[in-house]
């Protein structure tokens, strides 16, 4: 018969029911059974999610890191600074005073404030504060907090996308001084901005003298680490947004930003080369601050502040906030 011949070169079709069929030995009905519930995208090994988890947590763990090889314990020290720092809710360890100093009502404010989200309260000696501190002006406080958590860029874009307002992000491209970026922080806070990118390369981050100089506004605005700034400004580029760079000799001047009223990131350059030659490339528009003519440049951080209040004001001119 067909496909049971032994003449050579016969061979069974795979299909035959001639001969011992091995059975399926229950295997199919245990394919039926429930395999519990999906895994969170963030746990799903490949899924763009979980990637972009992994990212943040490596720069996450590679920033805190550098900061205890380099820096040690991070304190922010003052009393308006702890005060407001407590008041935004910046994430904290512990909360040092110092024995015998003259309390007032920022400092009880600070221990209460420390006290109602259980932060420990520690009195110590005053020379003990300031080896903390590393001689710097505390006023018998500080306040210590833990390394800070960045966001992805995606994460960042995609939150401005959801906020019922046209995005405006900011990006620093080589800004070096803490308190440049904290100060920037700031004002990206006080005019609507929805985010703050940095390079992970060649930049400050968000230690204590940032927090202290943003005033605590760093708990409220997420700041995102790139770790290539050019590749992630062409990507927000590709996704709708005008990418505008602060530049000395811009194409218009900062009354002249038309598309300010649109989705826009808006790039600082460094404090001494500005921005750098693939960033300026990168940029759809250059913009400049009119000045003095005695008065050579601006502060990083007061010229994103001064662009930023100009945007804000031109959106609400708009009525687009």
């Amino acid at each position: 018969m067909a496909g049971n011949s032994q003449r050579r070169g016969a061979i069974r079709k795979p299909g035959s029911k001639k001969g011992s069929v091995v059975g399926s030995g229950g295997q199919k009905s245990k394919g039926l059974e429930g395999r519990g519930a999906t895994p969170k995208a963030e746990q799903r090994k490949g899924h763009p999610a979980a990637r972009r988890a992994n990212s943040v947590a490596k720069t996450n763990a590679a920033r805190a890191k550098q900061r205890a090889a380099g820096e040690g314990v991070e304190l922010i020290a003052g009393r308006n600074p702890v005060a407001e720092c407590l008041r935004a809710g910046v994430p904290a360890t512990a909360l040092y005073v110092a024995l015998g100093i003259e309390p007032d009502e920022r400092v009880a404010e600070s221990v209460r404030g420390a006290a109602d989200r259980g932060i420990s309260v520690l009195e110590v000696q005053r020379g003990e504060l300031d080896r903390l501190t590393n001689g710097a002006i505390h006023q018998g406080i500080a306040l210590q907090v833990p390394p800070f958590e960045y966001a992805h860029p995606d994460d960042l874009l995609d939150a401005a996308m959801q906020s019922g307002e046209p995005p405006l992000l900011v990006a620093l491209d080589g800004v070096t001084d803490p308190r440049n970026l904290g100060a920037v922080i700031r004002s990206a806070a006080a005019f609507g901005a929805h985010g703050v990118l940095l390079p992970q390369r060649r930049a400050a981050g968000v230690t204590a003298v940032a927090w202290r100089t943003s005033a605590g506004t760093a708990a409220r605005l997420p700041v995102a680490i790139a770790t290539n700034l050019t590749r992630t400004l062409r990507d927000w580029a590709s996704k709708g947004l005008m990418v505008v760079g602060l530049d000395a000799d811009g194409s218009v001047t900062v009354d002249e930003l038309s598309v300010s009223t649109g989705p826009v990131v808006v790039v600082v350059g460094s404090e001494g080369r500005g921005l750098s030659r693939l960033v300026r490339e990168t940029c759809d528009e250059t913009v400049s601050i009119p000045m003095s003519a005695n008065v050579e440049s601006l502060n990083a951080s007061v010229a994103a502040g001064v662009v930023l209040a100009e945007v804000a004001r031109l959106r609400r001119v708009a009525g687009r906030i």
